[in-house]
């Protein structure tokens, strides 16, 4: 901005005019209420009128040779009362004699009214190169309208501009995309913020100035909900709010200010007619993060269609590869597969989101409209495969977050969860939280990802993670309220009766462990009788609530959470477990008659039944010797088939091993192929064939190897709880095979992302020293954080 130099000959009627007219358009809005659109209008006019009426003084008509041209706000028709008079005086320099007094019979009065003046006297070719030198000169001059004087030669000016950014932004793009971010480094998350930037930061409007300017350049796909200049968007809705918000604060403030300050939001929530700044925060946060949504989508896209600019692009085109049935991996991204049908498949939006936090990849734009437009509501209770999905998305780690807010952004989210309309946005009432309350839920979910190997129930863990906080915003206990929504949740997504309990357990406890580690003595033993009768001497629940007191509580931010009470909960946790005794030990299902019937018989036999959805339960029976599980699970992993539940047993001298498993892609398998494939694995003429799309796939918890003695029976198991991967049960199974340890029976659960493995092995591993070189190498060929599969 120029500072106006002190020139007192230039005061006089034109200034005073001005004055005026701006006084005369704020004269119509109280601060207290709410200004707005009308507002900027009323201004815009003002300063037009008095631009027009100054020309005509100064010989600046039509013809004349020379044009005033409006940018940045007044150019947009956004002016808000802080706003600069953003204006170019373009001349076509054919009355040099004339232009150092138009241009100073123009400046000084702005200038002597008390108006911030940004100011340039260029001719067409300056205009020009300045656009093709800065790119931040080349998207205000985006905005350039023409207000008085040569309307001809300001319409070159503009039609100039846009056509060079038109053919330059391509090779631009990497410039101001560097721009943009070192402004949002600079300027902060406007949608986490307490004093948020509403020009500048990210999510602000700069950056719906910025997708703008990536539609004009036809570098972006035009999507209906991410468009701004269409009226009834959700980002045309959020940049007027913005606006809104930013209009009513220079009413209030007389100043032009972009940071709202803390101690002025309640007033200002107050005149927009809001409840209090914790629904200003949540209306600010809202928009923020729709226009952040939108904005990233936009470089997205705009970065691909630059990419694919060039004859050398079409001879090497982006390969598509299949993540899931209907979804493919295409340029970088999440995206249908061409024969996917949104409106007949209601699993499809899970393997989306599943695939796309999985791989850390974000969903392809035209897909989401796809599915937010066709996609059907899941039947309830939901249907295994999509709960499945959803726990996997659960499991990925930070890649949770973006993939939860792109469904969020475009409704997909709340359809599946409606319950998130209380928290969504929600500002925290307590300053210790650094997050709103539905992205704090997100957080906790992230980090319960990495705790799911140390619980027994790491499926219940996640959905307590994402749904602990779901009370808050509706009045009372949000604890109490919580345990009821869950127990509506539970059932709408198909969990076990039982496991319903356990999850509006955990949410109405979630807090009972954190709050007694830290305000009672927990060496007292009365103190720890007191929690485990609270929680029934449920010891699966008791390892909820200890790893959830984690996620939770680092989630909540530094002042919340430490060393120290994290060793309180910890401490709490154990004395609790260690009362209430060891859990259930594991054994083996008995078999039903037409499986004893089967093993009876002998021979070498593979059934296939279909069950639900794309699963089906193949059953594969040999006789019993060593090396038949993997031989089993090798087959099943070279077909293609994740295995979700296996069952492992023995009887009449025959193995008989059970297996829910799933395909990928396609139909079910040829069982005459699988029981070839059995034949050549059991003959070792089979190789497991390495892990292919899912080499790059996101692993957060760590896997845990434990043995466990079974005083009953005597024998030894060895449960392993990983994240899953394909042919995973046949790396564990010929680990232990090559260590000598058969498996006499065993049982395979996959929860979501997490594989629980229990086996049964013979002759009985008592040695420590074997127990640990067997775990080692079980531990491994399982995915870990810093790992890949083999």
């Amino acid at each position: 901005m120029n500072a106006a130099p002190t020139r007192s000959e230039s005061a006089g009627d034109p200034a005073r005019a001005l004055a005026a007219a701006r006084a005369g358009a704020l004269s119509g809005f109280s601060p207290d209420a709410p200004a707005g659109a009308p507002l900027r209008e009323a201004l815009t006019a003002a300063y037009e009128q008095w631009l027009r009426h100054r020309a005509e003084e100064l010989g600046v008509i039509d013809g004349s040779g020379f044009a005033i041209i409006a940018v940045g706000a007044l150019g947009r028709r956004e002016t808000v009362p802080g706003s600069d008079l953003d204006l170019v005086l373009l001349h076509e320099d054919r009355h040099p004699e004339r232009l150092g007094s138009i241009a100073d019979g123009l400046w000084y009065p702005i200038w002597d009214s008390g108006l911030s003046l940004d100011h340039s006297v260029r001719t067409l070719t300056d205009a020009v190169q300045a656009a093709r030198g800065e790119p931040t000169a080349t998207l205000g001059l985006l905005d350039a309208r023409f207000i008085a004087g040569d309307a001809d030669l300001a319409a070159l000016l503009v039609d100039a501009v846009r056509n060079l950014w038109r053919i330059e932004a391509r090779l631009r793009l990497p410039e101001v995309l560097a721009l943009t971010r070192e402004r949002w480094g600079r300027n902060g998350d406007n949608a986490q913020r307490a004093q948020p930037d509403l020009k500048n930061g990210r999510g602000g409007l700069r950056d719906v100035q910025l997708l703008n300017a990536l539609a004009l350049a036809q570098l972006t796909d035009g999507l209906s909900r991410l468009r701004a200049d269409e009226p009834g968007t959700p980002v045309a809705l959020a940049y007027r709010r913005l606006l809104d918000v930013r209009t009513q604060h220079h009413l209030i403030t007389g100043r032009s200010r972009d940071r709202l300050p803390a101690e002025d939001a309640g007033q200002l929530a107050a005149a927009l007619g809001l409840e209090d700044r914790f629904a200003l925060a949540r209306l600010l946060s809202d928009a923020a993060r729709t226009v952040d949504f939108a904005v990233e989508t936009g470089i997205r896209t705009a970065g691909h269609a630059v990419g694919r600019r060039g004859l050398s692009r079409l001879r090497r085109l982006p390969v598509r590869t299949p993540l899931d049935e209907g979804v493919v991996r295409h340029d970088g991204e999440v995206a249908l597969a061409r024969s996917a049908l949104p409106s007949q498949d209601e699993g499809l939006v899970f393997r989306v989101a599943a695939a796309a936090a999985r791989h850390d990849l974000p969903i392809n734009g035209p897909a989401l409209e796809r599915l937010a437009r066709y996609a059907p509501a899941p039947t309830v209770p939901w249907p295994a495969e999509p709960l499945s999905d959803l726990l996997v998305l659960l499991a990925s780690g930070p890649s949770t977050a973006r993939t939860v807010e792109a469904l969020d952004r475009i409704g997909l989210w709340g359809k599946l969860f409606p319950e998130w309309d209380g928290i969504r946005d929600l500002a925290p009432r307590d300053p210790v939280h650094v997050w709103t309350v539905d992205r704090h839920s997100v957080e906790t979910v992230i980090g319960a990802a990495a705790l799911t190997t140390r619980v027994s129930r790491p499926d219940l863990l996640l959905l307590a993670a994402l749904i602990h906080d779901i009370g808050k915003g509706r009045g009372g206990d949000h604890s109490v309220l919580g345990a009821e929504l869950a127990r509506d949740i539970g059932r709408r997504l198909g969990v076990w009766p039982a496991d319903v309990e356990l999850l509006a357990a955990a949410v109405r406890h979630h807090l009972l462990l954190p709050s007694t580690a830290t305000r009672r003595d927990c060496t007292d033993p009365r103190v720890v009788a007191e929690v485990a009768d609270t929680l029934g001497h449920n010891r699966d629940l008791v390892e909820l609530l200890g790893a959830l007191a984690e996620a939770d509580g680092e989630a909540t931010g530094p002042a919340a959470w430490s060393d120290w009470k994290a060793g309180l909960v910890a401490d709490l946790t154990a004395r609790v477990a260690t009362l209430i005794g060891g859990g259930e030990v594991p054994t083996p299902e008995p078999l039903t008659e037409e499986q004893d019937a089967l093993a009876r018989g002998g021979g070498l036999h593979v059934q296939l039944e279909a069950g639900e959805g794309t699963t089906y339960l193949v059953t594969m029976v040999a006789p019993d010797r060593r090396g038949v599980l993997s031989a089993a699970a090798a087959v099943l992993a070279v077909a293609g088939l994740t295995v979700h539940a296996a069952q492992v047993r023995s009887a009449h001298g025959h193995a008989l091993d059970t297996f829910a498993v799933a395909t990928v892609f396609g139909g079910p398998p040829d069982v005459a192929v699988l029981r070839q494939r059995f034949r050549a694995a059991l003959d070792g003429r089979l190789d497991l064939p390495p892990s292919s799309t899912d080499d790059e796939v996101v692993v957060t918890a760590p896997p845990h190897a434990e043995w466990i003695d079974d005083p009953a029976t005597g024998a030894v198991l060895l449960q392993v709880r990983s994240a899953d991967r394909p042919g995973l049960l046949a790396a564990i199974t010929a680990v232990l095979e090559r260590a000598g340890a058969a498996v006499v029976w065993a049982k395979v659960n996959t929860l979501g992302a997490t594989v629980i493995d229990t086996f049964c092995v013979e002759p009985t591993v008592d040695s420590p020293a074997a127990r640990a070189s067997i775990g080692a190498a079980v531990l491994r060929v399982c995915p870990g954080p810093a790992s890949r599969p083999d």
